[in-house]
């Protein structure tokens, strides 16, 4: 007995209000930015610049007790994440503590980083600080360019793809899907307030791949049914597309929120931004994928000149006697 999640010859007519489901998502992206223009991103300690700080002790690490010893310094941003790695001994245990930049300073001062390894020897007084790095904001202002490049070359990247593979409709409405995707993700996190670091750039480039991956198995089934319904108009070569495409995009769907729930739940704090990250990119590449990618190859429109055989086609040397 299979597990299905979409009966088989389904028949949803997607685009009964597709004008709809687009007026949604302009407004959605409409907000986003308008979130991010007011309150902007709530930047960690990547891209406002700081301090790392290693430490090692023979006492396991509590992060709420590292935490709670560094609160009443007021130093902002605080990032301790336990470092594992199969080479140390059992008595060997690593963290690193992260601190923003403080205002007005170009680095966190000698004094301040000597207040807060007092703090953490308040914990365990052997404990060591193997390394001490510095970020400065010039660093991560550049970190911040370098990201947005990043995303951009890929979206560029992606749309060279499509336009090569299909047509130039499907590579525009491949590209607005994205666009959307990563214009809704950022806007979440305006929104939220939620720490927003290189990690989240990383999640940003894996929503970008996973969402043209879906738009792309759409794309595939459309071009093999406008050859296969020549005769049909092109919203009902995409409701026959998506319905058929359906099960798989769901099940892909599915499969990957569950293990990314599982991260999110049971994963620890360190990578909960990356994790809540992704799980709206599934959930919104899930929907570009099927609403905003086809809805915007319907409004465009496709020739079919493309999809016909060349009567000529075989015939090269037909001429020729044998």
């Amino acid at each position: 007995m299979r597990l299905k999640l979409v009966r088989e010859n389904t028949s949803i007519d997607f685009f009964s209000r597709a004008r709809i489901w687009l007026g949604i998502s302009m407004v959605a992206m409409v907000i986003a930015c308008a979130s991010f223009m007011l309150q902007g991103l709530n930047y960690g300690i990547d891209f406002q610049g700081g301090t790392s700080i290693r430490t090692q002790s023979e006492q396991p690490v509590d992060v709420a007790v590292y935490r709670a010893a560094l609160d009443p310094l007021a130093l902002g941003d605080i990032s301790i994440a336990e470092v594992f790695d199969p080479s140390f001994e059992e008595d060997q245990h690593v963290a690193l503590v992260r601190i923003q930049a403080q205002e007005g300073d170009e680095r966190i001062a000698s004094e301040t980083i000597q207040a807060v390894q007092a703090a953490l020897q308040s914990i365990d007084p052997n404990m060591s600080f193997p390394s001490v790095e510095s970020v400065g904001p010039k660093v991560s202002g550049e970190l911040i360019q370098t990201a947005v490049i990043a995303v951009a070359l890929a979206v560029v990247a992606i749309l060279l793809y499509i336009w090569l593979r299909f047509e130039w409709q499907f590579a525009i409405g491949a590209v607005l899907a994205l666009s959307h995707d990563v214009i809704l993700t950022i806007g979440i996190f305006s929104e939220l307030q939620i720490k927003f670091d290189l990690a989240i750039i990383a999640a940003l480039l894996t929503i970008v791949g996973y969402s043209i991956n879906d738009t792309v198995i759409v794309f595939d089934r459309v071009r093999e049914n406008l050859r296969k319904y020549k005769r049909k108009d092109l919203k009902e070569v995409l409701n026959i597309s998506i319905n058929e495409t359906l099960s798989r995009t769901l099940m892909t769907s599915v499969t990957t929120l569950l293990a990314l729930i599982a991260l999110f739940v049971l994963g620890g704090d360190v990578i909960r931004g990356f994790v809540f990250a992704m799980i709206w990119g599934v959930i919104i590449g899930t929907y570009s994928s099927i609403f905003v990618a086809s809805a915007i190859l319907l409004v465009l429109g496709v020739k079919r000149d493309w999809s016909k055989k060349d009567p000529s086609a075989g015939t090269k040397y037909g001429h020729i006697d044998t």
